[in-house]
């Protein structure tokens, strides 16, 4: 494997290999929405390709999410039949090139994101104390 010259790249694989779960999962939910806002352009400026490109990415990260559930705990269904809607969304939004669709999806995402920094930061108070 070659070395990546760009020192962004190098930061950021090094940034991936040396985080937490937590920090993974944070990662995901900012590569989401990240994804769903170029889906979202390309929807707007009826770039297609870019729009199918951009929410296929979404839908990896979703059903990795759902394949990653720990289903002993109750929740995780709750968790499950979101990223089930999230994901029939975004099948809808990508057949009709919504970008209606494509902001709602972004406003649960960033929920679910917000929801994981803040269980974040409280798990890291609990443990500080």
């Amino acid at each position: 494997m070659a070395l990546a010259r760009n020192p962004y790249q190098t930061y950021n694989n090094s940034r991936i290999m040396t985080a937490t779960p937590a920090e993974l999962t944070l990662m995901l939910y900012d590569g989401a929405i990240k994804f769903a806002n170029i889906a979202k352009a390309g929807m707007e400026e009826k770039d297609y390709e870019k729009a199918n490109n951009n929410v296929q990415r979404v839908r990896a990260i979703i059903s990795e999410f759902q394949i990653t559930l720990d289903r002993k705990y109750p929740v995780s269904e709750d968790f499950d039949k979101v990223y089930t809607y999230i994901k029939e969304r975004l099948s809808e939004a990508n057949i009709k090139k919504d970008p209606e669709i494509m902001e709602e999806i972004l406003g649960h995402l960033r929920t679910m994101r917000d929801t994981w920094k803040e269980v974040m930061k409280l798990a890291a108070m609990a443990k500080a104390n």
